[in-house]
């Protein structure tokens, strides 16, 4: 069997006016992410995961911020573009495992239970500067294993 291994990171600004999506749930809260597409921090890290364990580039490569036709795109239809571009090249997800940095809002009453291919938990900030301040939330997706298809 055959292993790749891929790692992923993503952060956008939290801002007024915008909707919070984590990994394509909408999450109550008075701020949202601010970005081009739906700035879906988590599914953004989990696809650079998935890109960089083929080197495949990033996201960026595949739908740049600068094309009006990504213009607040579901980043779960993105997802499964960049699922279908792994199949393609005979590979296939074993297990995705992502933290969510983030001081706010508190992810635990609205988490999924967790499958066994996939998870993700949260980690508060303590910190000063940006995050610190709440001003962001990033997503860090560690341990993408990609393996081959039998």
């Amino acid at each position: 069997m055959n292993i790749r291994i891929g790692n992923g990171y993503d952060i956008h600004c939290l801002v007024p006016e915008r909707p919070l999506i984590l990994g394509g749930v909408h999450i109550p809260h008075e701020l949202g992410l601010l970005g081009h597409s739906d700035a879906d921090v988590l599914t953004h890290a989990i696809m650079d995961a998935m890109l960089g364990a083929l080197c495949l580039g990033d996201i960026g490569l595949y739908f740049p911020p600068t094309d009006p036709k990504w213009k607040g795109a579901d980043s779960l239809v993105l997802l499964a573009q960049v699922n279908q571009l792994i199949l393609d090249k005979g590979w296939e997800i074993g297990n995705i495992d992502s933290v969510v940095v983030a001081e706010r809002p508190k992810l635990k009453p609205i988490k999924t239970r967790p499958s066994c291919h996939q998870s993700y938990y949260q980690r508060k900030v303590r910190a000063r500067g940006e995050r610190g301040r709440n001003c962001s939330l990033c997503c860090s997706f560690v341990n993408a294993k990609i393996v081959v298809r039998l």
